[in-house]
């Protein structure tokens, strides 16, 4: 029984997500936030993220791996050091251009 109510929650969670059918107008917002534009000037321009995200994912991300990793003392070191690691590594890889 429990296995069936188990089921029917994640098929009651999964069928709206799945149903719900793109409108023209969300297509065009969704490739518009990656896609290459000409300003009034005539230059290029895209879209780029300013890499926080990956800024703040990567630290916290390092900092348990950075943790789990150094096993001796307080673990301070390590946690410090991985979350800088990962900070720089998330920024990085958050930050990269999105279109050509």
């Amino acid at each position: 029984m429990r296995k069936l109510m188990l089921a029917l929650g994640a098929v009651s969670l999964a069928l709206p997500a799945a149903m719900t059918l793109p409108t023209e107008k969300a297509e065009a917002r969704k490739h518009h936030r990656y896609k290459e534009w000409r300003g009034r000037d005539g230059r290029t321009y895209c879209r780029k993220s300013n890499g926080t995200t990956g800024l703040i994912l990567g630290g916290a991300g390092g900092a348990l791996l950075g943790r789990a990793v150094d096993t001796d003392g307080d673990r301070t070191t390590g946690t410090l050091l991985g979350a800088a690691a990962g900070a720089l590594v998330g920024k990085a890889v958050d930050s990269k251009r999105t279109c050509r």
